[in-house]
């Protein structure tokens, strides 16, 4: 597996480039900045993007998602959950002092149980409301490798504060879905270092 990680944008949103090292498929995940650092990783590996695959509909994560369309040709999937949620761009630009990236078109809805694949790489789809109410997070079962968006982070869990969040069911989704994966099973976050499951199973607050 290629798997690059660039935090992009200025809130540092953590964009995967994942791919396969014998097909070239490749996914790119929250694409929400910086589209041509993207881009030169890809062709630095020589990947061809099937899909680009967004965790959430906050702006630092979908920002760049048509920019990387339009690049690629590659359909943006997100949980239809977030539909309201993308509708709001113009408004979540002006909280965190952004450009608005415009309308953004989505291909297909992401479900719970969904399977996504780069050549031989599959990905299944973990629906994990709460931080909104469409989050997912992609999990590599051969790779024992999780994608997390804004659902989990290093010593820490995503905020339930803004518009489609909710503490009692990123909690839920958290017991229920996340920690239900093998403790030494990698989790790439939306923001800041990567962590176990096993690591914060044990010392992450919000998880005691």
């Amino acid at each position: 597996m290629i798997h690059k990680i660039l935090p992009v944008g200025p809130l540092q949103c953590n964009c995967s480039v994942i791919g396969d090292e014998t097909t070239r498929e490749a996914m790119v995940i929250d694409p929400g900045d910086d589209i041509e650092d993207i881009t030169a990783i890809l062709r630095e590996h020589n990947l061809q993007v099937k899909q680009i695959v967004i965790t959430h509909a906050h702006i630092d994560h979908v920002g760049g998602a048509m920019k990387l369309r339009a690049l690629t040709g590659a359909p943006i999937l997100l949980n239809q959950n977030d539909y309201a949620l993308l509708k709001m761009l113009d408004v979540q630009a002006t909280w965190v002092g952004m450009a608005s990236p415009g309308r953004v078109e989505i291909e297909a809805s992401l479900g719970q149980g969904d399977a996504l694949h780069a050549g031989s790489l599959s990905a299944n789809v973990i629906h994990t409301p709460g931080h909104t109410e469409g989050s997912v997070c992609l999990y590599f079962p051969a790779e024992k490798l999780l994608i997390a968006g804004d659902t989990l982070f290093a010593g820490s869990i995503g905020r339930t504060d803004l518009p489609g969040g909710s503490f009692e069911k990123i909690m839920r989704s958290l017991h229920q879905q996340v920690l239900a994966l093998p403790d030494e099973t990698v989790v790439i976050p939306g923001h800041g270092p990567k962590t176990t499951i096993g690591d914060e199973r044990e010392g992450n607050p919000y998880l005691k």
